[in-house]
This record gives structure tokens, C-alpha cells and sequence, in this order.
């Protein structure tokens, strides 16, 4: 548990103050009583459970006043609570190395078959978008809640070359911000046409934004996330590590997925081999940065559990939310018990 103004616990010192003022009462109460002809008399009027009893309305009273001052400090704490995600972006890895067969019948197939269930389980009020890549990133459809359109859109799936992870993440930034001046082509007009994964200036990427851009806590954006799958490493677009920073300023949760073997495996087709390997760390990386997780799906069946997990996580999800109401209903419903309890047993409030 953390708390935002933690300067405010100085005032649980006075805590003990107050038990050491009650005691001195009870003190004083003692001497008072010394005044009766017989103390026996006293004591055999008030009853052992009655001397027990006067001390709870008190106690009852002082954690109260405990739960009080400690939501003066205004408590946080990580709670799990329905989550608020209206978009939900699938990017999903179209290249080549997909055909491999380490995931039966091979890795595009489990993966669009996986994608369908999840897409079946989605709630009505929640709209999906699908980005493909491969050597580029694109758009293949924009938020919706038609399930046929999205379906279509999967099995219109048609395998390229080269991977391209960052532009994934840049082109589902720009679906779920469209007006934040998020632009892929002017990323790529500015990288010249250079091989292998280039450096992302993020400021430029705000050219065209209406206002500045302040970055926000990650993981802080409730209503959209993104899904990121791929089997491969980057070779071609925006550095994948700068992209997921973008995201994390943003406050975009992204959830990755890495399909296939750490190892690799050897893939012939059409005439051309390649080794084709997951960058399992990469992956690791752009969803601790944006304060998703990372999932790794060795087999088909993996795949659907892992799906199945994600939309699990995206109904009901962790968020660290101030608790300060809950100390005060607490302490207010401490208050009352010890008032009704002291009516109760002594016909009035101590």
C-alpha cells in the first residue's frame, strides 16, 4: 500500500498520546472508587464482564481514529476492478516465417484461429482493429463491432516479407489516437530508406498534434490496449523498443505474444531458406515498458489459453486506485458500533 500524502501519518503519533490518557482516567477512576466503604461491593456490583465491556466502545473508538488518520494520507493500493477498454488493437505478424510448422498445422493458421476466439469472446460495447505487418504495418480494419468484418479481415491474411514490430506499434498508436498527428509515413520519410530497424525520434511523431504532447503515466490509458503477435525479430522500420516508449507516454498498455521456438527453426519455401527465431526479449521489454505482460505460446493449444488469459485480464485487470473511501466508511462504521454497543450495555455514549 502507498500513499499520496504520506506526511499526513505524522499525525498518528498522537495515538499513543490518547491510550495514555485513558489510562490516566481509568486511574482516576480507581481512586474514586477507594472512597466506597467496600470495594468488594463495588466490584461485585460492576461484574467481571462488565469491567471487560467498558474497555470495548474505547478500543472500538481509538482503530477508528486509526483508519481515520490513515485516510487523511489517502491510501493506494493495486485492486482488481472491471476494466474500461472500449478498443482493443490485434497486430499480428504476417511475414513469411509464420509458415513454419513448430505450431501445427504452422503459425499463421493456430494464430488466426486463436484470434477468431477471441474475438468471439468480446463483449458487445468493446470495438477490435486489426493491424498486419510484415515489412510494413497497415490498417486492415479500422475499430468495429461487426465480428464478420473482423473475421474477414483475418482471412484475408496474405504472407510478406521481412518484419517490421515497430511499425505495428506506431500504426495501432495511430488507429486508437487518429488525430494525435501519429503518422507511419512520415516516421519512414524521415528514416531515408536505410536497412534494418532505424532509431525513432519521438517529438517529430506530434508534428501534426493540435496541442503539445504531455506524456502520462504507463499503463495509465484506460480505454484501449494493444495485442501485439509475432514469431520473428525486427529487421526492417522504426526501432520496436522506441515505438514501445511512445506507447508507454501514451499511458497504452501493450500485451505481447511471441509464437514459435526461442531456438528456431530452419524455413524452405519457394526456393529460399531462413532461420526464423522469436526475440523473446524484445517482446519482454516493450511490455514492461508499457506495463503489459509478455506471453509465450510454444503450440497451438498455448495460443488459445494465452488468448484466452488476455481477455480474462482485459474484463477484470489490476489497477493501482486510491483506497481513501474505504478507510473512512471503515472508521465512520467503527464510530457508529462503538456508540450503539456503549447505549447499549451503559445507556449512554462514552
Amino acid at each position: 500500500m502507498k500513499f499520496l500524502w504520506p506526511e499526513a501519518l505524522v499525525l498518528l503519533v498522537a495515538l499513543p498520546l490518547l491510550v495514555a490518557l485513558y489510562v490516566w482516567l481509568l486511574g482516576r477512576r480507581k481512586k474514586a472508587a477507594l472512597r466506597y466503604a467496600s470495594l468488594s461491593l463495588v466490584r461485585d456490583a460492576i461484574g467481571a464482564g462488565s469491567r471487560v465491556r467498558r474497555h470495548v466502545p474505547p478500543l472500538l473508538l481509538l482503530v477508528a481514529l486509526t483508519l481515520a488518520l490513515v485516510a487523511i494520507a489517502r491510501p493506494t493500493a493495486v485492486v482488481t476492478l472491471p476494466s474500461q477498454h472500449d478498443l482493443v488493437v490485434l497486430a499480428m505478424d504476417i511475414s513469411r516465417s509464420m509458415l513454419a510448422e513448430d505450431v501445427k498445422p504452422n503459425r499463421i493458421t493456430a494464430a488466426q484461429e486463436a484470434a477468431r476466439a477471441f474475438i468471439a469472446d468480446q463483449p458487445r460495447n468493446t470495438r477490435v482493429a486489426i493491424v498486419s505487418f510484415a515489412g510494413t504495418a497497415q490498417l486492415v480494419q479500422p475499430p468495429t463491432h461487426n465480428k464478420e468484418d473482423l473475421l474477414a479481415a483475418i482471412d484475408r491474411f496474405q504472407l510478406q516479407r521481412a518484419t517490421a514490430i515497430g511499425s505495428a506499434i506506431v500504426v495501432s498508436l495511430s488507429t486508437i489516437f487518429p488525430d494525435a498527428g501519429i503518422d507511419l509515413a512520415s516516421v519512414n520519410a524521415r528514416r531515408g530508406g536505410g536497412g534494418g530497424a532505424m532509431s525513432l525520434d519521438r517529438p517529430p511523431l506530434n508534428d501534426g498534434a493540435k496541442a503539445p504532447f504531455k506524456p502520462v503515466p504507463a499503463g495509465s490509458y484506460p480505454s484501449a490496449v494493444i495485442i501485439l503477435l509475432t514469431d520473428g525479430q525486427t529487421t526492417t522500420g522504426p526501432d520496436p523498443i522506441e515505438a514501445a516508449r511512445l506507447a508507454a507516454d501514451r499511458g497504452v498498455r501493450i500485451y505481447t505474444v511471441g509464437i514459435g521456438t526461442a531456438d528456431g527453426e530452419i524455413l524452405r519455401t519457394e526456393g529460399w531458406s531462413m532461420r526464423v527465431r522469436l526475440d523473446e526479449e524484445s517482446l519482454k521489454t516493450i511490455a514492461n515498458l508499457t506495463r503489459g505482460e509478455y506471453y509465450y505460446a510454444g503450440s497451438a493449444p498455448d495460443l488459445t489459453k494465452v488468448y484466452q488469459m488476455l481477455n480474462a485480464k482485459l474484463v477484470f485487470e489490476k489497477r493501482e486506485t486510491e483506497i481513501t473511501a474505504l478507510f473512512t466508511a471503515a472508521a465512520a462504521a467503527l464510530t457508529t458500533l462503538a456508540a450503539l454497543l456503549s447505549l447499549l450495555w451503559f445507556h449512554r455514549v462514552a
